[in-house]
């Protein structure tokens, strides 16, 4: 087994760092679950939604969590060490499983969407907290050692106009501000993009995609970690066992076909200015349960 990876693992990535509560079912599957507690995730048991002078918060059936990229990626290098794979940069042959990434967006300079990561030092909380504001939204939850994480995205012709200031870009949002305002920034602020929200289910060159090469969503659901650990492992049996590529195809598509049209009809609303109006009528819990991938027992 060979690990391609062409860049520096692991590696502190933009990422909302939110594991949503199917995760401990998947890392045990696994015999991973130990090892992720050990890394000390800060347990998430509340869900705050907050739309300019708006705000609704529920209390999650069961514990989701939050991890680091960095430290969650190590863990499963180790793992993937442990059990013998070779680590290399450079692929010399055929790739079954293809977990590149997103696609590269094809939306014209100025309506592309870029995201952006820092963590905070400061009093902690045990919630997902989601600010929308101005066609932007920012995402705050705890990750370990007592760190919150704060993760947002914003299109192209706003950020412009704050320079790329992602200090600036949080204080649009008076919510914000007036959150972090009794934590600091540990770190320097990281950007991707352009970014792309698409689904890719057609068969290329017989390999197997996951992660965000298969399905990338949009951040605010949550469910992007999760769904990358799933595909990963689907795909990873699928290659084992000798399933053909259409039958994994067939399955995911039935999994994550859902939560992405939702994703995509609340970023309509959200795009549209509807949002704010639209919230005090939609449930948190149900937005929550209905952006959820659906995957069978197996």
């Amino acid at each position: 087994m060979r690990l391609i990876e062409k860049s520096k693992f692991p590696r502190h990535k933009v990422c909302g760092e939110f594991f949503s509560p199917e995760i401990e079912t998947e890392l045990g599957r696994m015999g991973l679950w130990p090892a992720f507690l050990e890394a000390g995730p800060a347990p998430v048991r509340r869900l705050k939604l907050n739309f300019g002078g708006r705000e609704k918060t529920a209390r999650l059936e069961e514990s989701a969590w939050g991890l680091s990229r960095y430290a969650f990626d190590s863990l499963l290098l180790q793992r993937a060490m442990a059990e013998g794979a070779e680590r290399t940069s450079q692929a010399d042959g055929m790739v079954r499983i293809r977990a590149c990434g997103r696609q590269i967006s094809a939306s014209p300079r100025g309506r592309r969407l870029f995201g952006f990561k820092a963590h905070f030092e400061g009093p902690a909380d045990d919630a997902v907290e989601l600010y929308f504001f101005g066609r932007c939204y920012v995402g705050i939850n705890p990750v370990e050692g007592g760190r919150s994480n704060v993760c947002g995205l914003g299109p192209e012709d706003v950020l412009r106009r704050l320079n790329f200031d992602f200090d600036e870009t949080v204080r649009q949002s008076p919510a914000v501000g007036e959150r972090l305002r009794p934590l600091r920034r540990s770190m320097e602020w990281l950007s991707t993009g352009p970014l792309e929200f698409r689904q890719n289910f057609t068969i290329f060159d017989d390999n197997f995609p996951a992660g965000d090469a298969l399905s990338f969503i949009d951040p605010f659901t949550g469910t992007g970690l999760v769904s990358a650990v799933k595909t990963g492992a689907l795909a990873g049996r699928a290659v084992a066992h000798g399933v053909p590529v259409e039958g994994y195809l067939r399955e995911c598509r039935a999994s994550l076909k859902r939560p992405f049209v939702v994703a995509e009809i609340f970023r309509s609303a959200l795009v549209s200015g509807w949002a704010e109006t639209l919230a005090p009528l939609l449930p948190s819990r149900l937005l929550f349960s209905l952006t959820r991938p659906q995957f069978g027992g197996k």
